[in-house]
């Protein structure tokens, strides 16, 4: 039972490294995490009364 939580233990940290790895590697081989960027304009109706 401890060899399997001490797996997991390691099996969870290197999913971790290989995410943070992958984040900064990642662009370089075409990855695009950037957000979308679009103008949006909508009008506003302001009731100053």
């Amino acid at each position: 039972m401890g060899r399997l939580i001490k797996f997991l233990i390691y099996l969870i940290c290197l999913c971790f490294i290989g995410l943070v790895g992958y984040a900064y590697i990642g662009p370089y081989f075409g990855a695009d995490f950037s957000a979308p960027q679009n103008e949006v304009r909508e009008p506003v109706i302001l009731n100053a009364d």
